[in-house]
């Protein structure tokens, strides 16, 4: 039984809290009630919970000496961590819960019962003061009865008053449909209310020692079955604008007036630094134009992003359960497929460093792995890899420069072993799969392999051109079994877009009757521009 809320403690309660999420994660995205997605707010609260927890993990544990307590530069870090990556209305809201918790908090010598409890009414101050338009039967009426009863409790008892505030907390939730028509209508309580009952009961394991488990209300009714998720506004707007915001206070005044009359769901939440602070800016908006001008007018705006919900894809699956995770790049529907169905994120050709390092955050892992694909994506992935340290996440870059590379490294990839070892492992992997492309000159051009005119069958090796041949399936084959005479038991073949018809059945073909004891795996790639990738193992 622990007395104090101290630093190791908030950490403790961070790492916990992550973890519940991530197992209630599916049932509270299954509780949006409105009828257009807007980022399942199970997966929002995961994600930001998750920045918050690499802010954590970034960490030194040094403080200046005129710095704040050791468990108030905690809560501080856990707080900046989740409004930085905070995700959707729901994280947003969150993190300005976490801040104004952590403002109360760390002035404290310690952390007792009736300083916990001064710190939740701070936190429902920091959250409702932060949406423009408090509803009530939301997230802020369920922190809020959770501050009551911890109030009321008046002990310094801190697991006692804990636990108060998390049994008033789900009380309030199941209530929450009696004050929201929309919740009554789906039979489901709310879906960030249930959020923030998951982490006060990962708050009271911690201090107990004792598993707080507590079912979500069950539902009054029958949900329909074409209703997905909205976390919260009209279906008026078609957008959802977030991004962040470097801008004085005075300035974000006059952004919000703006917002508010472009649309709804507007939380604007800040980190408390004077004069200049960093705001997290969440809007449903019809102007997604006129929402980013009114935040340059304020200050700096970046790290934007724009939803519109009618595009809304299904929720990806949450983040990987021993906090690793795979990016790999893909050009071909179905060589994105083989990917997918390998667990990996997959990122569409050609990548920018922000689309590869928004790739590795979305993934919700620590630890993540890149797989380029491309000599000319390896450099584009090293920066994003610098740029996610400093997010708290550790990147690897194996450096494949085919899709049958990725492939070779994905199936030897062992969740039981160091991250470090898995990634040597990948490589090497992807270092003993030799490839092959074979494609159409484009233009006249004189190769290592000879002279070539627009037109003919160019068979490259390592990047390099081996072979110029007249028919395709004649080169494919041949440039098969130049590389088989090397050594090798396993050829991957990937048919490209405009593969002609029987292209890797007669490449098979070939191979058992030239190579008997070879086995031959084909998949239908998609990818443009080259008929046939070749992997030799």
């Amino acid at each position: 039984m622990l007395d104090t809320l101290d630093a190791a403690v908030v950490r403790r309660w961070c790492a916990t809290g992550l973890a519940a999420l991530k197992r209630h994660q599916g049932e509270i995205d299954e509780l949006n009630v409105y009828p257009v997605p807007d980022g399942d707010t199970g997966t929002n609260l995961v994600l930001t919970l998750t920045s918050a927890q690499q802010a954590l993990a970034m960490d030194l544990d040094t403080l200046p000496d005129s710095g704040p307590t050791a468990h108030g530069h905690t809560l501080r870090l856990m707080a900046q961590g989740a409004l930085l990556g905070a995700r959707g209305n729901s994280g947003v809201i969150l993190s300005q819960i976490l801040r104004g918790f952590a403002d109360a908090a760390a002035a404290a010598p310690a952390v007792r019962g009736r300083e916990f409890a001064a710190a939740l009414r701070s936190a429902t101050v920091a959250a409702y003061t932060a949406v423009t338009r408090p509803v009530e039967g939301t997230l802020l009426t369920v922190v809020g009865a959770a501050a009551d009863a911890a109030e009321r409790a008046d002990s310094d008892d801190l697991p006692a008053v804990a636990g108060v505030a998390a049994r008033a907390a789900a009380e309030a939730l199941a209530h929450t449909p009696e004050q929201l028509p929309a919740l009554a209508r789906a039979g489901v309580v709310d879906a960030g209310g249930r959020g923030l009952c998951v982490l006060l009961d990962a708050l009271v394991e911690v201090l107990t020692g004792e598993s707080a488990v507590r079912a979500a209300p069950a539902p009054r009714a029958a949900r329909p079955a074409a209703t997905v998720a909205r976390e919260t506004g009209s279906e008026e707007y078609a957008y959802e604008v977030q991004f962040l915001l470097d801008a004085p206070a005075e300035a974000v005044t006059g952004m919000r007036r703006a917002l508010s009359a472009l649309g709804d769901s507007l939380v604007v939440v800040g980190d408390g630094r004077e004069p200049e602070g960093t705001w997290n800016v969440h809007v449903h908006v019809n102007d997604v134009g006129a929402a980013v001008e009114a935040g340059v007018a304020a200050g700096r705006p970046y790290r934007i992003s724009v939803t519109r919900f009618a595009d809304q894809p299904e929720p990806s699956p949450g983040p990987a359960a021993d906090g690793r995770a795979a990016v790999v790049v893909a050009t071909g529907v179905g060589i994105a497929d083989l990917f997918a169905a390998e667990g990996a994120t997959v990122v569409p050709g050609n990548p920018s460093t922000g689309e590869l390092l928004d790739a590795v955050r979305s993934t919700g892992a620590a630890r993540v792995v890149v797989l380029p694909n491309d000599p000319n994506t390896g450099a584009v992935a090293s920066a994003a890899a610098r740029e996610a340290h400093r997010f708290g996440i550790k990147v690897s870059v194996v450096p494949t420069r085919s899709p049958v590379q990725a492939l070779a490294a994905l199936a030897v990839r062992d969740g039981t072993r160091r991250f470090e070892d898995d990634v040597i492992a990948m490589a090497e992997a992807a270092g003993a799969c030799r490839y092959a492309e074979v494609c159409h000159a484009s233009r006249e051009a004189l190769t290592v392999a000879g002279p070539c005119r627009p037109g003919d069958v160019l068979a490259l090796v390592e990047g390099e051109v081996h072979l110029i041949g007249a028919d395709l399936i004649d080169t494919c084959a041949a440039v098969v079994d130049r590389m088989l005479g090397g050594g090798g038991e396993l050829v991957t073949l990937l048919a490209g877009a405009d593969a002609p018809a029987g292209l890797t059945e007669a490449v098979r073909a070939h191979v058992a009757r030239r190579w008997p004891f070879v086995e031959v795996q084909a998949y239908p790639g998609g990818q443009p521009h080259y008929p046939l990738l070749v992997g030799i193992e």
